[in-house]
């Protein structure tokens, strides 16, 4: 059944007025977003993106060292870099795994290096001689003997870590402490906030996670270091962009030709031209010929003899591009 009835203009006004009332009646407090004053203060954004190419750079040098350590192609990718709370940052890492407290000369305070089982048992079959691939999946603590193994790589990881950082300050990452359970490393507070780089490494078939974890108050602290550096880091780039387009078009050929402004001369008076002909350039003496660079108008000047040879002397550099060079006889 269908209802054709047009609503009066009272009861379309009772419509909105409930709605106004329901409105009304709500609780603004329900709307309201729990605040966590326990919460960290969060670092710049620009300055989060700025750790982001740093360890981007730090990821490409760590991939070239690893695979020289190993002698196996090694892939490293960033995948995420964030700010977490200490607590935060430890619940999302596999328990047992290995973890590293690593102190950070000059600064107080100490960083957390964590690397998966995932990745550190097959890296220990290398080292070994082995071939890295385990027939089964190995989820146990490592013993102090493993870890002494593992202090040459981790030697190799540090110091592309302190590389990397030397872009902005000057880091001595060293290590203090091993550790298995993420619960267990109680360096930080739980609410203290770090920037937490995650990257994943391949060797082979086999990948794993490598999670390094910072005290945000450290970066907080290099926040002007972080802007002098990317502002710095534009220029040197802007320079090296021109040496390196410069090397690649130095050997580049190019084709010079210097022309007499003159009358336009056909083709049939060409051909009918005779010995004894005469052919007037209407071109003054004291004019300065144009030379054209690849067909481009670029500088003028005079011709000039060069021993046996002539040559062309530079006078003024033609800076209006909008000029066309004369077409004329050469």
């Amino acid at each position: 059944m269908s209802v054709d009835r047009v609503l009066s203009q009272e009861e379309i006004d009772n419509v909105f007025k409930k709605l106004r009332e329901n409105a009304a009646d709500e609780d603004p407090g329900k709307k309201a977003l729990v605040y966590d004053f326990r919460r960290p203060d969060r670092i710049a954004k620009d300055q989060l993106r700025a750790i982001h190419l740093l360890h981007e750079n730090f990821a490409r040098g760590l991939a070239s060292s690893l695979s020289a350590y190993l002698r196996a192609y090694v892939a490293v990718n960033l995948v995420s870099v964030e700010q977490l709370s200490f607590m935060e940052f430890t619940q999302c890492l596999p328990s047992p795994t290995c973890m590293i407290s690593l102190g950070m000369r000059p600064f107080d305070g100490n960083a957390v290096l964590e690397i998966n089982p995932t990745l550190v048992f097959p890296i220990l079959e290398m080292l070994l001689g082995g071939s890295g691939k385990l027939p089964t999946k190995i989820n146990r603590e490592i013993t102090e003997i493993e870890q002494s193994i593992m202090e040459g790589l981790l030697r190799i990881v540090l110091h592309d870590l302190r590389t990397a950082w030397q872009a902005v300050t000057t880091i001595e990452f060293a290590i203090e402490t091993f550790e298995t359970e993420p619960q267990l490393l109680q360096i930080l507070a739980p609410n203290e906030a770090v920037v937490a780089i995650s990257m994943e490494v391949r060797i082979g078939d086999t990948a794993g996670m490598m999670n390094i974890g910072i005290p945000s108050i450290i970066v907080k602290m290099l926040r002007q270091k972080f802007d002098q550096q990317w502002s710095v880091r534009k220029t040197r780039a802007t320079e090296e962009e021109r040496e390196r387009v410069l090397r690649l078009i130095r050997p580049a050929i190019i084709n010079l030709d210097a022309r007499l402004e003159g009358p336009k001369l056909g083709v049939e008076a060409l051909l009918n031209l005779k010995e004894g002909d005469v052919l007037a350039f209407d071109h003054p003496v004291d004019r300065p010929l144009n030379i054209t660079v690849n067909g481009k108008l670029k500088y003028q000047g005079e011709v000039v003899a060069a021993g046996r040879k002539r040559g062309f002397q530079i006078q003024n550099m033609v800076l209006d591009e909008t000029l066309k060079p004369a077409v004329a006889a050469t």
